[in-house]
C-alpha cells in the first residue's frame, strides 16, 4: 500500500548531493507516464511517492535544510500529495508563457479546478476535489498552481487494475478538453497507485 514519507526514506544532503543526477534522471523518466497534458495549456501531474520524495529533497537541497523540524515540516507539507490507496493526486499547471495572456487567460478560467474529472470506463465522472491546502483563486483570477484529488469507489479501482480504461479531462465554458483514454502506459502506472 502506498505511504507516507518518513525521513528514513530521505537521504542526507551529502548523499542526496553525490545521487542527485542518477535520482533525477530516474524520476524525469518515470514522470514520462504520469505527466499528462489535456489541451494546449494545461497540464496534470499525478503524483506518487517517487514525485514527491523527489519535490522534497530538492527542497532540502535548495533551501540547506538539514535539521530534523525542518525535514519534518517539509514532509508534512508534501505528504498530502502522496496518493492514499484509493485514490489519485495530481499537480495541475495551466500554462501560457506569455505573462499579459496568462493574466488576461487565468481571469477567464476562474473556478477551473473545480471542473477537472477523471472517469474508469463507463463509470460516472469523478470530479477533482481541489486545493485543499488553501484557496489558490481571488476575485480577479485562478492561480496557474492547483492541487487535485480524485476519490476512486472500489469498483473503479479494481476496473483500473484490470486493465480498464481511464479517460480524464476539464469541462469548463473556457477550456473544454478530454483525453479518452489515456495510454495504457498511464493507465498502468496510474494503477500502482491504487490497493
Amino acid at each position: 500500500m502506498p505511504h507516507k514519507l518518513t525521513r528514513t526514506d530521505l537521504m542526507s544532503l551529502e548523499q542526496y548531493s553525490s545521487s542527485r543526477k542518477a535520482f533525477r534522471a530516474q524520476v524525469l523518466e518515470h514522470k514520462r507516464a504520469r505527466n499528462v497534458g489535456i489541451g494546449p495549456n494545461a497540464t496534470w501531474c499525478f503524483e506518487d511517492r517517487m514525485t514527491i520524495q523527489y519535490q522534497v529533497q530538492e527542497m532540502l537541497r535548495i533551501e540547506r535544510i538539514f535539521e530534523s523540524a525542518g525535514i519534518e515540516d517539509e514532509l508534512n507539507a508534501y505528504n498530502p500529495l502522496v496518493p492514499d490507496g484509493g485514490n489519485w493526486k495530481a499537480t495541475f499547471l495551466i500554462e501560457f508563457p506569455d505573462a499579459e495572456e496568462r493574466r488576461v487567460r487565468l481571469g477567464m478560467l476562474k473556478g477551473i479546478e473545480d471542473r477537472c474529472w477523471v472517469q474508469v470506463e463507463s463509470e460516472a465522472r469523478v470530479w477533482a476535489v481541489a486545493d485543499e491546502d488553501l484557496e489558490r483563486e481571488n476575485d480577479e483570477k485562478t492561480s496557474a498552481v492547483h492541487f487535485l484529488r480524485f476519490e476512486l469507489t472500489p469498483s473503479m479501482a479494481a476496473k483500473v487494475k484490470a486493465g480498464g480504461a481511464i479517460s480524464v479531462g476539464i469541462d469548463h465554458d473556457n477550456y473544454r478538453y478530454e483525453v479518452r483514454p489515456l495510454p495504457a502506459l498511464f493507465r498502468d502506472s496510474l494503477a500502482r497507485d491504487l490497493t
